[in-house]
């Protein structure tokens, strides 16, 4: 038996990549699938394979980006094979620029498909999971959340996925429903199209390395298990923390700018916090730090 049997499972962006390595191994698993991509003959192919080894699959074209269609993906599940027990929002958009050069219009595609489509596809599965007592639902987040050089745009709205994250699973564990993100790494299509990612990323580090995670998460193993991000780079498996208030917290009843500047000057900075996936200093950390590494 696999660990997936009896469930039913809607994976978006399932056409290629990372997408299409969860819904093979969750057919494997012995899920019935519901093979989400805008290009419907991608999704058509993936559907195609799965059923040519004896799993359950249908394709979807619809987009994740429209609540309409977006529901209509989570209907096509729940007409073919009963009921929602599992959704993965893979579908996403990457792209890299200087922000100054950031095309207003790419922005708004990038955040529809990767921030709206999320929560419009969320929101139709968890009301299908609410009427048959609950399910788990995966959000693909990234590491680039925690800020990356040329990808302003794209950590925006995984940051946003992390965050969303966090709130549905607050809300909607007491449904039954566990609410995760998952922050891949994996040489994929995307990372072709980065010099810096391609370098990053070794050529063995395939989607389906990444995939066991996802398909833990689908079942009914991780019980229990809700409200976290989870890193999986095909090697590294590992939590990431979630934000939190630093200590020292400083009180006054009044803070006016001098007692702020008197405040950083005299205690806060030298509790700036290292900045993005590099961890770079501020520069007034770095006046304080590397002076004693002189010494």
């Amino acid at each position: 038996m696999g660990i997936l049997d009896g469930k039913a499972v809607v994976i978006t962006g399932a056409g290629r990549g990372l997408g299409e390595a969860y819904a093979m191994h969750a057919a494997l698993a012995g899920a019935s699938v519901v093979v989400n991509d805008n290009d419907g003959d991608l999704a058509e192919r993936v559907a195609e394979h799965i059923r040519e080894f004896g799993g359950r699959a249908v394709a979807s074209n619809h987009t994740v980006a429209d609540p309409s269609e977006a529901a209509k993906i989570v209907d096509l599940c729940v007409d073919e094979f009963g009921r929602v027990d599992g959704l993965v929002n893979n579908a996403g958009l990457n792209y890299e620029t200087a922000p100054w050069e950031d095309d207003p219009e790419t922005i708004r595609h990038v955040v529809e498909v990767n921030v709206l489509g999320v929560i419009y596809t969320g929101i139709a599965a968890m009301r299908a999971m609410r009427a048959t007592g609950g399910g788990s639902i995966i959000n693909i987040s990234s590491g680039a959340s925690f800020g990356q050089r040329k990808l302003a745009t794209y950590s925006a709205t995984k940051g946003a996925v992390a965050s969303l994250s966090y709130s549905w699973a607050l809300d909607l564990e007491a449904e039954g429903i566990r609410v995760n993100a998952v922050c891949p790494v994996a040489h994929t299509r995307m990372v072709w199209k980065s010099e810096r990612s391609l370098r990053a990323i070794p050529a063995d580090r395939t989607p389906g390395k990444v995939a066991p995670l996802v398909l833990f998460l689908l079942s009914d193993r991780a019980e229990g298990i809700t409200g976290q991000v989870i890193r999986c780079n095909g090697r590294q498996l590992h939590i990431v923390g979630q934000p939190y208030f630093k200590q020292p917290i400083l009180e006054s009843d009044n803070w006016d700018t001098a007692s702020v500047e008197r405040a950083f000057t005299g205690v806060l900075q030298a509790h700036l916090e290292p900045y993005g996936l590099e961890k770079r200093m501020p520069p007034r950390l770095r006046a304080l730090v590397e002076p004693s590494q002189t010494a």
